[in-house]
């Protein structure tokens, strides 16, 4: 299986969401170092089962593997591999996935494999040397960005999380404007959001309008080119204890 999308769109949050679903059944291998060797994949992978690593050799790490997953399979409970940040995996190591596909029995497959990655992922697959992998692939899944209606309310959602509780109120042309500066990216649209929540604390309201918006984008994009922070802003160091009491409360 192949999750791919975009930075900031959510593969990890999908990934750890994922993992909090699984039952008891199922037993799962999760790669984040990417940036791994042929040798290290093998000795991640047994470690992440919770398998001895003294096995040394590949064929006799491989084989550990194996024996692995027929028991489990005898007891009826499964196995996943999830690789994330798949697009830097070297080609070697992903033909050594690939090898890892070959695990199974005449009825089914023992490891299910997932890799998650961003869109560079999709076109790495297509390449001559990964043909074999690619073929493999059962499943893709790509993550586009939010609508503008899904954006608004995936941040009530976000509000209601953080115990807003309907406290906090955002006008239908500050939600126009969160849209605009992020085009549906999740991340860019936590990032504003959170600057917005800060800039409505500084002036004393919960009801956060295209004027308070467009102040908070204008101290990220200063931010961001390093220059001299925006009158708000400021204010807002100023009040630096309130200030951290106040973020805490919100990412808690």
């Amino acid at each position: 299986m192949v999750l791919t999308g975009d930075i900031g769109t959510g593969k990890t949050t999908v990934c750890r969401a994922l993992l909090g679903k699984l039952g008891p059944r199922v037993r799962t291998a999760v790669i984040f170092n990417s940036l791994v060797s042929e040798g290290d994949l093998l000795k991640s992978i047994l470690l992440d089962f919770g398998l001895p690593t003294t096995p040394v050799s590949k064929k006799d790490r491989m084989d550990c593997l194996n024996k692995f997953l027929i028991q489990l399979l005898s007891q009826g409970e499964n196995a996943a591999l999830i690789i994330d940040e798949a697009q830097n995996v070297p080609v070697s190591v992903l033909e050594q996935i690939r090898m890892l596909s070959n695990l199974e029995t005449e009825k089914e497959k023992m490891l299910q494999i997932i890799l998650i990655g961003q869109l560079e992922l999709g076109q790495k697959l297509q390449s001559p040397r990964l043909k074999q992998l690619n073929q493999r692939v059962a499943i893709r899944c790509c993550l586009r960005p939010l609508t503008r209606p899904e954006t608004g309310l995936y941040v009530k959602h976000r509000l209601r999380v953080a115990g807003a509780c309907g406290g906090i109120h955002f006008s239908a042309s500050a939600f126009d404007e969160i849209y605009r500066f992020s085009r549906g990216v999740p991340r860019l649209t936590n990032l504003l959001c959170h600057r917005t929540l800060l800039a409505g604390f500084v002036e004393g309201t919960n009801h956060i309008n295209n004027k308070i918006l467009r102040k908070a984008r204008a101290s990220l994009l200063e931010d961001e080119k390093g220059l001299a922070p925006i009158p708000f802003w400021s204010s807002l160091r100023k009040a630096l204890p309130l200030y951290i009491v106040f973020l805490i409360l919100l990412t808690s």
